[in-house]
């Protein structure tokens, strides 16, 4: 047997969250050092998987694992990756360990006990961020459909604790936040996303019907599925495919979050500390959109064609919606959530505009926006934390006197607002051409979010950075060390997948026009105007396709 890479690039993870888990209370340094040796461990591991990958070979996945688990319901362990899976999971890795760093003293016990929070569990609250790692890894790896369910719904249980027991200990008023307010955001989180779930379990058990019921044994397997669809094997008939579509749609569209099943996230990001809102919408939400592409596209082509239009319009709902909330926002995490929704809803409209460009710059933003987000958040959190408030009326003049700390929120927010050069413009670009292309006024609406995002991401540092210096920010310290080497890399890959996005092109564009032939989806044809073609002869009409072929 072959070295299972895969499985690996999971189970060291979470050995990591158990090893760090279990040391002593006394242990607290060891235990960050512990965590994150095993999150550089998982990176190196990816690394690998990511350098095995040859985006050329044939067939959907690669790395492939498979063995039988629960036979008799047709559940096999089966995981392989496309080049979507192998861009996320490297992202996953990528994130963990700045999440680490940055997070280093967030578990720390407080000097002064307090009636409502005595201790914080240092060894608790890393041990969670690594087994959420390993959970979102596996289901970017999952390539049966029960297997992914269980990792997609298991992973909210740490989440619900590290947003519950570990919240923000700065509030929106300047004052320590109490315990009922990060409850009652993960009570939310968690209510949002388990209602999906068990609306999703029942259109896999739906699903697992049908295929017992037409290829003689039931299966789970999405490679299976897929072959039967396309060899005539399988026909879900019209109304179950809907259906089933709907309740897999459902589940992937509250965890991306697409309005208006994103109320959860706003008070999740506001109350969670820096480090995990950027594990909540730079690593976990992704699994949402990640799902739309791998089954929703390829399980039900016919139902993702069918519902498109009006995907579509939510998602530009969620653009729109998200970018002017986050104009309105006083709260600065809660602004970046609401960005987050808004950088969602195009990731979302390039997923269903059914195009490469689409498809190709949805996958790259999902990669981007991560790296983005995390270095605005992070940034904005150690800002928050010197300052002991998030409101935005709380700063001003920060740029004199920490000139490093202004100038990485200020590239980090110039990247949320996809300035040319840095690495969202890129795959912002590509969603709105390859909409464009095919539904050119919903793309010409979907450009008002970069206006807006220009808006909010400028008045939100004038208004932190720029002018008078306040009392309370006189003697803010620049970033530390740790710091830097937290933000520096982000930075950085912002500058070269900004320059030089090919190395993630090359990467992901074999997997997405799989999953376009999969729907049956070809880009449209250019429309050249006759006058444009040489030599056509006539005036006022379109060229026909011999009159292109003659221009080219």
């Amino acid at each position: 047997m072959s070295f299972p890479l895969l499985t690996a690039t999971a189970v060291v993870p979470a050995i990591g969250a158990i090893a760090t888990a279990a040391l002593p209370a006394a242990k607290r340094t060891a235990a960050k050092w512990l965590a994150l040796l095993f999150s550089l461990l998982t990176f190196a591991l990816a690394m690998v998987v990511a350098f095995r990958f040859d985006p050329g070979a044939k067939g959907p996945f690669q790395l492939t694992e498979s063995h039988a688990w629960i036979s008799d319901f047709g559940v096999r362990y089966e995981l392989g990756v496309d080049g979507i899976a192998v861009a996320l999971i490297a992202l996953t890795a990528l994130l963990i360990p700045f999440v680490i760093l940055a997070g280093w003293h967030d578990a720390d016990p407080l000097e002064e006990a307090t009636p409502n929070r005595r201790w914080r569990p240092t060894q608790g609250f890393f041990a969670l961020i690594l087994a959420v790692e390993a959970m979102v890894v596996i289901s970017f790896e999952a390539t049966d459909v029960f297997l992914f369910y269980i990792f997609f719904e298991a992973m909210l249980i740490p989440m619900y604790f590290l947003i519950g027991g570990f919240g923000d200990r700065a509030g929106a008023d300047g004052e320590e936040r109490s315990a009922g307010r990060r409850s009652q955001a993960a009570v939310k989180f968690l209510l949002y996303n388990l209602a999906g779930g068990l609306i999703m379990l029942a259109a896999v058990i739906g699903l697992y019907a049908v295929t017992a019921d037409q290829l003689g044994t039931g299966t789970f397997s999405l490679t299976q599925i897929v072959e039967a669809h396309a060899a005539g094997r399988l026909n879900l008939g019209t109304t179950t495919e809907r259906l089933l579509f709907l309740g897999f749609f459902f589940a992937f569209a509250v965890k991306a979050p697409l309005w208006p099943l994103h109320t959860w996230l706003p008070g999740a990001m506001g109350e969670a500390t820096a480090p995990v809102a950027v594990l909540i919408t730079a690593v976990v939400d992704k699994v949402g959109t990640f799902a739309m592409l791998r089954f929703c596209l390829q399980l039900f082509p016919e139902a993702s064609s069918w519902a498109t239009p009006v995907i579509l319009v939510l998602a530009l709902i969620s653009i729109v919606y998200g970018a002017l909330l986050a104009v309105a926002q006083r709260d600065i995490k809660r602004l970046i959530a609401y960005a987050s929704i808004s950088h969602f809803g195009f990731i979302i409209l390039g997923i269903f505009a059914m195009t490469s460009q689409g498809q190709g710059g949805a996958t790259l933003y999902m990669v981007n926006h991560g790296i983005s987000t995390a270095a605005l958040m992070l940034v904005a959190g150690f800002l928050i934390s010197r300052r002991g408030s998030r409101l935005i009326a709380d700063f001003g003049g920060v740029q004199k006197v920490a000139p490093v700390l202004a100038g990485t929120f200020l590239i980090g927010g110039l990247a949320t607002l996809s300035l040319p050069g840095l690495a969202p413009f890129v795959s912002e670009f590509l969603v709105l051409v390859g909409t464009f292309s095919r539904y050119p006024v919903i793309g010409v609406i979907a450009t008002l979010g970069i206006v807006l995002a220009a808006l909010y991401v400028l008045v939100l540092y004038q208004r932190t950075m720029t002018g008078p210096v306040k009392s309370e920010v006189s003697a803010m310290p620049d970033l530390r060390v740790r710091e830097l080497v937290v933000v520096a890399p982000l930075i950085a890959l912002l500058l070269f997948l900004g320059v030089y996005p090919k190395p993630l092109t090359d990467l992901v564009n074999p997997a997405v026009e799989h999953t376009l032939s999969v729907v049956d989806k070809k880009d449209p044809k250019p429309t050249v105007p006759v006058n444009a073609v040489p030599g056509s002869g006539r005036t006022g009409h379109a060229a026909s396709d011999q009159d292109v072929e003659a221009a080219k």
